[in-house]
């Protein structure tokens, strides 16, 4: 395996993760919104699956900065 494409494993395995624990507590802060009337929460949902983006983005930009392309 070339030193670029274990780069870009390791990235997609910590772009993977990142969005898995994103999901999760996007899930937990929209139950504590609409269940227990939490008002900020809704502001931690948006920011949580802005941040799962944020390293969608990360990834697709590991691409571009090695001329690749995407």
């Amino acid at each position: 395996m070339t030193p670029e494409l274990a780069a870009q494993k390791r990235r997609m395995t910590i772009m993977a993760a990142v969005n898995v624990a994103a999901a999760i507590v996007a899930l937990g802060f929209v139950v504590a919104w609409a269940k227990y009337d939490v008002d900020w929460a809704f502001a931690a949902f948006v920011a949580s699956l802005l941040a799962g983006f944020g390293a969608q983005v990360w990834f697709i930009a590991g691409f571009r900065r090695n001329g690749k392309g995407a």
